[in-house]
């Protein structure tokens, strides 16, 4: 049985990939910010483990993580959880930026740190879930764009670091994606919100796990997925 830690199990693809590692009877450790949204995601997903950290503090996480019970063996580390906060550069404040770079980069590194050890004993696979933000910035996308950026150069180094371990690293690159998140950016952006525009997370769900179950033979470095309507 396969153990997976997942961050953004909460909804969108992190929740579709989650539903169906669980369905399949894997072992899953969804992270959760806080005690009463892992209690959430333990009551979703019943016999779910949970671990508590706040990303957007990742100074923290290590004193977090020292009070909880890791587990012993990391078959794959999904950093799926992001956030975002569009605004002209002329706008943005330091804690616009701070919270995107510390949620959706340092956190990541920080949490892949954690886990080396049990991702190599596993010759596990870390799969970050980017943005096609990360591959080219926008206007009005700057501290965002930023932060996946930063979040595919950390993959890359990565993936050269540990290939010796047998640790493999994939970084997907989803357009954009009906989710909550999504929901955010049109409300942003003074756009009317329609979901079955865009990518249905349960499509993005499908490259993760083809991504996730190809022979060792074989790695994915990056893929792109984009909307087909």
């Amino acid at each position: 049985m396969a153990t997976h830690v997942i961050t953004g199990a909460g909804s969108g693809i992190g929740a579709a990939v989650a539903r169906r590692l669980h369905a399949r009877g894997d072992e899953l450790v969804l992270h959760a910010r806080d005690a009463a949204r892992a209690k959430e995601l333990a009551a979703e997903f019943p016999g779910a483990r949970t671990l508590v950290g706040d990303l957007s503090d990742p100074d923290k996480l290590s004193w977090a993580f020292s009070h909880q019970t890791l587990p012993d063996r990391v078959d794959s580390l999904l950093h799926i959880a992001g956030v975002v906060d569009l605004g002209e550069i002329g706008e943005l404040t330091p804690k616009s930026w701070r919270h995107q770079l510390n949620v959706n980069l340092i956190a990541p590194a920080e949490l892949t740190r954690h886990f080396l050890p049990q991702l190599r004993a596993a010759r596990g696979h870390v799969i970050f879930v980017n943005s096609g933000a990360g591959l080219n910035a926008h206007a009005g996308w700057s501290a965002y764009a930023a932060s996946k950026h930063g979040l595919k150069a950390l993959a890359d180094s990565l993936r050269q670091e540990e290939h010796g371990n047998g640790v493999r690293v994939t970084s997907v690159y989803p357009g954009r994606t009906a989710s909550p998140m999504q929901a955010k950016v049109h409300q942003q952006e003074g756009k009317d919100y329609d979901p079955g525009r865009w990518i249905d997370p349960e499509s993005v769900a499908t490259t993760i796990l083809m991504s996730l179950d190809l022979p060792r033979d074989a790695e994915v470095n990056d893929l792109t997925v984009r909307p087909g309507r």
